[in-house]
């Protein structure tokens, strides 16, 4: 018996694969539970539209997120820190503290999608990504200066 996954089975496939099950399979636990559709015209014909929609959608966000990239490549920050002898920073900047920087901007990211490979330690300017969507990254100026 042919099945179009409806959801991702473990050992099966992912969601929307076409698989071959056996009858008692497909009929007794897979249909039942909605985890797949039988394989036949009018459902093959509804998995395309669906995934097109999908594939609508997700170029939607893509486009959306892209825009806000270019949006963020324009915006620069400042962070003031305290320094003592020899411009040496206490502490260091984190992603936290760009992160609230673009808060007050107007900007708002998750502090997870600041992509700092190691804190800031020392007076200057930076240029740090912040990851918008898997596809699309933003550049944000930020500026370390001392109080």
């Amino acid at each position: 018996m042919k099945v179009i996954l409806c959801q991702t089975v473990k050992g099966l496939g992912e969601r929307g694969d076409v698989i071959l099950v056996s009858d008692g399979y497909g009929r007794n636990y897979l249909i039942p539970r909605r985890l797949a559709w039988e394989a036949n015209e009018k459902n093959i014909r509804r998995l395309k539209e669906e995934k097109q929609k999908e594939q609508e959608k997700d170029e939607k966000i893509l486009r959306s997120a892209v825009a806000f990239a270019a949006k963020l490549d324009k915006i620069s920050c400042t962070i003031t820190v305290k320094v003592g002898e020899g411009e040496k920073i206490f502490g260091a900047v984190t992603s936290s503290d760009i992160r609230e920087a673009l808060l007050s901007k107007g900007v708002d990211v998750d502090k997870k999608d600041i992509l700092l490979d190691e804190p800031i330690k020392e007076l200057g300017v930076y240029t740090v990504e912040v990851r918008v969507h898997p596809k699309a990254t933003g550049r944000v100026k930020v500026w370390v200066v001392k109080e």
